[in-house]
């Protein structure tokens, strides 16, 4: 026995609404993912400055008392991140362990240097910062020399720059896509039913009657995707943090809430005007150009 047509008709708009509410999910999670990053660019860029190591390396006959005051002074300053001391020996420890044998059985002595690794904060990860501090450390007349890698915080900041730009870029692509895609979306699945609309405007419905529930509709569609776009990055930043421990420190609770708050309004404000904007359309639209 054949269905009833009704029967045919709820399906087709089931699976229109799914199509709508998967292709609107994929979007803002593509919007949300790069609007995350955007927010945490800052916190990226410090994370990736502050794992520039600058070695002071420390005169063989420098006292224990110097080396305390160095480290203190070091622990309190401004620019400071972390400070580590490495003695000579365990530094041979540990090039011994990366090249797999003692080189000191074949040199017969220890040729290293007692040191500090030296992590400056972000901001100072500068050339002309990086240059100040090491005239600073290279005045202790027990300080040997500091030694930094300057191409590589030149490359980092240039780098930076550029992925800071094109990251902006990118999520303003992602974001005008996003907004053409939904509209066009809505605007098609009310095209389907522009004959309902006008039949209801020529019994006597006022606008806002015919309108409000083709809002109400799409509106609640949206809020759907949004919570399925932010279940999506959710999901990828528990994942992410599996793999890349570090991501709990950079991603914080309140950033990952406001780019969640960011994807429901961007969806919520979509969606409400483009069934506005494609509903008003249909019914200022002469029944002569219906078809």
């Amino acid at each position: 026995m054949p269905k009833p047509s009704h029967v045919y008709q709820r399906r087709r708009v089931l699976r229109s609404y799914i199509g709508i509410v998967f292709s609107m999910s994929l979007i803002l999670f593509v919007v949300g993912v790069l609007g995350l990053l955007v927010l945490n660019t800052q916190q990226l860029a410090q994370h990736v400055k502050e794992q520039v190591v600058l070695t002071v390396f420390l005169q063989e006959d420098a006292k224990d008392v110097e080396v305390n005051q160095l480290e203190t002074m070091l622990k309190l300053a401004p620019f400071t991140r972390s400070v580590s001391y490495i003695s000579k020996e365990q530094a041979a420890q540990e090039h011994s362990a990366e090249i797999g044998e003692d080189f000191m059985d074949f040199l017969g002595y220890n040729p290293l240097q007692d040191a500090i690794d030296l992590r400056l904060k972000g901001d100072y990860v500068t050339t002309l910062r990086v240059d100040s501090v090491s005239a600073i450390l290279t005045e202790k007349p027990f300080v040997s020399e500091l030694v930094f890698d300057r191409p590589l915080i030149n490359l980092l900041n240039e780098n930076i720059e550029r992925a800071s730009v094109l990251l902006l870029g990118c999520c303003a692509f992602f974001l005008l896509l996003s907004i053409v895609l939904i509209n066009n979306s809505i605007r098609l699945s009310i095209y389907a039913k522009r004959m309902i609309i006008k039949t209801m405007q020529l019994v006597g419905a006022r606008k806002g009657f015919i309108r409000g529930p083709f809002i109400r509709t799409y509106l609640y569609l949206g809020i759907i995707s949004a919570f399925l776009a932010c279940s999506g990055v959710w999901g990828l930043l528990q994942t992410g943090k599996t793999y890349l421990p570090d991501l709990n420190q950079l991603m914080d609770t309140q950033t990952v809430f406001m780019s969640f708050g960011g994807i429901l309004f961007l969806s919520v404000l979509i969606t409400s005007l483009s069934a506005r904007m494609a509903t008003q359309r249909y019914l200022n639209l002469k029944t002569d150009y219906l078809y």
